[in-house]
């Protein structure tokens, strides 16, 4: 069975500001992090994700030239955090309700 879209991009979301909160993110080593997990995303889908959490000052975005490229970098806001904490709560909640 294949997850609907809502949910997977409810994980997905998750782990974005999981990994941004680690440290700053760009896009490229999310699809390929995310990848890791099972998720496969092309920049189509990632990139409009990326924007709706920036939009939602979730994450913050910064350009750094690199390699004589730009690329831009993704760090978790103070709102993210909180954002963050509580999807890791009412994630933690669901895994411990749907093992019991």
């Amino acid at each position: 069975m294949k997850l609907s879209h809502s949910l997977f991009l409810g994980f997905v979301k998750l782990h974005i500001l999981h990994h941004a909160g680690e440290e700053p993110v760009y896009g490229l080593w999310l699809i390929e992090e995310l990848a890791r997990h099972g998720y496969r995303l092309s920049p189509g889908t990632l990139y409009p994700i990326l924007h709706s959490l920036k939009e939602e000052n979730l994450l913050s975005v910064q350009s750094r030239v690199v390699e004589g490229k730009a690329r831009k970098y993704y760090s978790l806001t103070a709102k993210g955090r909180s954002a963050l904490a509580e999807g890791k709560a009412k994630a933690l909640e669901l895994v411990a309700e749907i093992n019991e």
